[in-house]
């Protein structure tokens, strides 16, 4: 084994063989473990390990500093001074970079920089498989297939540059997604939980609840495309809330290309996005969806800067009491829209709204449609942020306060800002996966929400 093996070690070695005027390194140490399962049967299981190093180098020149990126997995000291000299020569061929600033300097070291990264295992499930067998048998019993995965991942991140920062930050990230079929197939339901140890996922409280939605199912009922009042899960919420934070940067707008644009010129902020009280926010600290306080940046765009690593991120409301408080903006975006310097975080929240549960809200529903999720979304016209996209694992009919049927999926057609100014009811908020997302983001806590007149514009025969 290679004396210079250390996540830090790497990092510091790769500091000392850069050439250039500045230098990031960013080495991802990546661990998971998961589960999968059919027929409520584990089919399989599996633990990997990976390492990710990234070089950013900066490279003054007459007209501005260019910069340049190279990013390789399995790097190993050897490894080390070509990826090196890749990034340098990248930089040197790349004309003036526009996001161009300054490196960031005198942020405190992280105390556990020199530490080895945290890695997750299978013991991770130890409390979780166990129930999930439970919940096998019981399904089987009731007529029930269970299909789904668990995933959990654990990256350390170790972040050195030529300015003297040494930060770290450890992320633990664990999904579960959970399909309940009946023998037939002609009905699905799912639920998925977000989660950072397993500790607070129940699978049989989950098969109990698709159970439910299975019954549901079993009387059909054909409807219309149109508009209906529409209770929206939290999962629901959760990716149209997303999609609007990634389309809300600041130099987007400015520039007269988004939703948050003014007509005539400038942004919407201090408008009102909805009559209800809501908060958009994000905080690195927020109770069961923590992430990283700084910025990692791997790559620039309008809404990161590789400039910017290791930029302290800190609590932050995007919309507050209904009106849009803040957009992404980095340092070089800040300069160039006046705006103060908001850079992006890991997780999302939505609250500000009742304590009412779902529950609640469908009892209190003279008439209208349950969501279980959406999938397939896509952008319509930035302009709106109109958005399409399909219903999937049951619809259901409420009338005067119970459930009376699944209904057919449908094609949707709406803008998420457009539903916060008609929606008429928030729920209680509480951590959610967000299905069309999970991929990407997974720490959110959203409220479901009650939309008048949600617009189902078609038809569609997905299960």
């Amino acid at each position: 084994m290679s004396r210079v093996s250390k996540p830090y070690e790497i990092v510091e070695r790769a500091l000392e063989l850069s050439r250039a005027d500045g230098c990031v390194v960013i080495a991802d140490e990546e661990s998971s473990a998961n589960l999968r399962w059919a027929g409520n049967a584990l089919t399989t299981n599996g633990v990997t390990r990976g390492r990710t190093l990234t070089v950013i180098a900066t490279v003054d020149g007459a007209q501005g500093t260019a910069s340049g990126v190279v990013s390789r997995s399995a790097v190993t000291v050897d490894d080390l001074e070509p990826l090196v000299r890749a990034a340098e020569a990248a930089a040197r061929a790349a004309g003036p970079a526009e996001d161009a600033q300054s490196l960031v300097e005198g942020v405190p070291a992280s105390p556990d920089f020199t530490d080895a990264p945290a890695e997750t295992s299978s013991a991770v499930f130890a409390d979780f498989a166990p129930a999930l067998g439970e919940a096998f048998a019981r399904a089987k019993a009731g007529g029930r297939e269970l299909y789904g995965f668990a995933n959990h991942e654990l990256t350390s991140t170790y972040l050195g540059t030529s300015t003297g920062l040494r930060l770290r930050h450890d992320q633990p990230n664990g999904t579960l997604e959970l399909n309940a079929k009946s023998p037939d197939r002609s009905r699905s339901a799912w639920a998925g939980r977000s989660t950072r140890d397993f500790k607070d996922v129940d699978p049989g409280a989950l098969d109990a609840e698709l159970a439910t939605r299975l019954g549901w199912a079993e009387r059909r009922i054909e409807l219309p495309a149109g508009r209906y009042e529409t209770l929206l899960p939290p999962t629901a919420v959760a990716d149209l809330m997303i999609y609007q934070l990634w389309s809300s940067a600041a130099r987007d707008a400015v520039e007269g290309r988004t939703v948050f644009s003014k007509p005539g010129g400038g942004t919407r902020l201090g408008e009102s996005l909805s009559p209800l009280p809501l908060t958009l926010r994000s905080d690195p600290n927020e109770p069961g969806l923590e992430s990283a306080p700084f910025v990692i940046a791997h790559s620039s765009g309008d809404d990161s800067s590789v400039f910017d690593n290791g930029l302290p991120v800190g609590p932050i409301d995007w919309m507050k009491a209904g009106s849009l408080a803040h957009l992404i903006t980095t340092r070089h975006t800040a300069g160039l829209t006046g705006l103060p310097v908001a850079p992006g975080a890991g997780n999302l929240v939505l609250d500000g709204g009742g304590e009412r549960s779902l529950e609640e809200m469908v009892a209190s529903t003279e008439r209208g449609l349950l969501l279980t999720c959406l999938w397939y979304i896509r952008e319509v016209d930035p302009a709106t942020l109109l958005l399409t996209g399909l219903t999937r694992d049951g619809v259901y009919l409420v009338e005067n306060g119970e459930v009376v049927g699944e209904v057919n999926n449908f094609r949707f057609n709406e803008s998420p800002v457009d539903l916060l100014s008609r929606a008429t009811e928030a729920g209680r908020t509480e951590k959610t996966l967000p299905r069309e997302w999970s991929d990407w983001f997974t720490r959110a806590a959203m409220p479901a929400l009650r939309v008048p007149d949600f617009n189902m514009s078609s038809v569609s025969k997905g299960v």
